[in-house]
């Protein structure tokens, strides 16, 4: 009878050959190579349990136009791949097919397969006006607004735009050249809604970059109010001076939302804040307020205008323009429909809240891709960065369905969860993924955090925050 090593490692691949020694200064690596299954994206499982729960597969084939060819993969299994390989990491289409390489994600995901470069492209062609863009989307972003809850103050929306550079696309529409924070740059400019207590993206428009501030923002604003439900109240909608614009002001007014707008510091303005004589100090050292009743030029009414200066020796880092006829104070203007009840300084800070749709963009075009999508048609393009944003809002939705009161990011996702590896079987006729996590409290965080996706209704356990930066939590080494 053959004698067996008692202690010969037996849970070890046994198709490891051709073994290559790397030395890494102190001892020699052996590395060799492997035919088990296994998978870099394991730790995308609670996602997929995530969408899973919500039945999202049905959501996309809803919304997502059909596809006529037989043999092809259906919209929603390509749209699945790529909302993933956005959450993965990819910021281009053939990044996002690498992820065919992948052999746990079609199982995950619950698709026929991880979509190719080409059909992809064939896919996102399909997408060729404003009508069909809007329908398919408009459906989505009041789906991710739906699972929301409603506040009693309302929540407060943020309309914002943003240039995506793309200096090499001479041949894709809309792709022109524009004044941007680089300089005149060609680019795209879209148009953004986030309701700021979310951090969530309640609509997007992709517009040609060579286009005004305002220009489409009405339409936008419509439609974008057509989406929401109609149990979600909006206490407070606040933009930048981009979007100080009559036709958009008066929709507000029409609608009897109050808001909070930046005012453009044009002639008639700075010789108001020249005049004004009222100046009243505040709690905040170097912080003086003013108010007017003001109708600008092309207003069809007056408006209440809050007036801001501050004395650049003391508060240095607060933001304003500096007029040639006030010297040493950067200024602001604020157009509010807020009543005269709320303090001038008090309009000031609210709409000072804002910074955090800034957070969002900068997010997006961190993470998701933003910058890096471009095809050569216009409302394909505007379809792979709407379902790109749509992965955003996914990233949030599942953050708040586990139960975390404080967002992260998702490059912190994919550093501490989604990039956990994992080994594919099959075990008594189901496939097995073995996750590649420590023994201890780390694989309990993990074992609570899957089965917040086990039953129909969210079980009770918590689920630690993912903070890996302070002594205490679980990913601190």
């Amino acid at each position: 009878m053959k004698k067996t090593n008692k202690h010969a490692d037996v849970s070890g691949p046994q198709t490891v050959t051709g073994m290559i020694k790397l030395h890494n200064g102190q001892k020699a690596i052996k590395i060799g190579f492997t035919d088990q299954r296994i998978s870099a994206q394991a730790g995308l499982s609670p996602f997929a349990g995530f969408l899973h729960w919500h039945k999202f597969s049905g959501v996309l084939r809803k919304w997502l136009p059909a596809r006529t060819s037989p043999n092809a993969l259906t919209a929603q299994d390509l749209g699945l791949g790529f909302i993933t390989g956005i959450l993965a990491g990819a910021k281009k289409l053939t990044q996002v097919a690498h992820l065919r390489r992948d052999p746990l994600l079609p199982e995950l995901l619950g698709v026929e397969a991880i979509g190719s470069q080409s059909a992809y492209s064939r896919f996102f062609q399909g997408f060729k006006n404003a009508p069909a863009n809007g329908e398919c989307f408009g459906g989505l972003w009041r789906w991710c607004v739906e699972r929301l809850r409603s506040r009693r103050e309302g929540y407060t929306l943020d309309l914002d735009s943003t240039h995506l550079l793309h200096e090499d696309g001479h041949q894709k529409e809309g792709v022109r050249t524009s004044h941007t924070r680089e300089g005149f740059k060609r680019a795209y400019h879209p148009l953004l809604g986030i309701l700021a207590e979310a951090k969530l993206v309640a609509g997007f428009w992709l517009r040609p970059g060579n286009c005004r501030c305002d220009n489409n923002v009405v339409a936008f604003s419509q439609a974008l109010l057509g989406c929401l439900p109609q149990w979600l109240k909006l206490g407070l909608v606040r933009a930048d001076s981009g979007f100080c614009y009559e036709p958009w002001l008066a929709l507000l007014e029409e609608r009897r939302l109050s808001y909070i707008v930046v005012g453009r510091i044009y002639q008639p303005v700075a010789a108001l804040i020249r005049q004004t004589t009222r100046w009243q100090p505040t709690e905040l050292p170097g912080t003086e307020v003013a108010e007017a009743e003001y109708q600008g030029v092309g207003w069809s009414r007056s408006r209440r205008v809050v007036l801001l200066r501050h004395h650049q020796a003391q508060r240095p880092e607060a933001g304003g323009k500096w007029l040639l006829a006030c010297p040493g104070y950067v200024h602001q203007v604020l157009v509010t429909s807020l009543p005269l009840t709320v303090p001038a300084l008090e309009v000031w800070r609210r709409y000072n809240g804002r910074a955090g749709s800034e957070n969002v963009i900068r997010e997006l075009n961190e993470c998701f891709a933003l910058p890096h999508l471009s095809l050569k048609k216009f409302y394909a393009t505007e379809a792979a960065l709407s379902l790109a944003v749509l992965s955003y809002n996914l990233c949030v939705l599942f953050q708040r369905h586990v139960g975390w009161r404080e967002k992260v990011t998702a490059n912190t996702l994919r550093y501490l969860l989604f990039t956990t590896g994992g080994v594919l079987s099959h075990s008594g006729g189901y496939l097995t993924l073995r996750l590649a996590v420590r023994a201890g409290r780390y694989r309990e965080w993990w074992r609570t955090l899957l089965e917040r996706f086990t039953g129909l209704l969210p079980n009770c356990n918590a689920v630690d925050e993912l903070h890996p930066n302070y002594p205490g939590s679980l990913f601190y080494a």
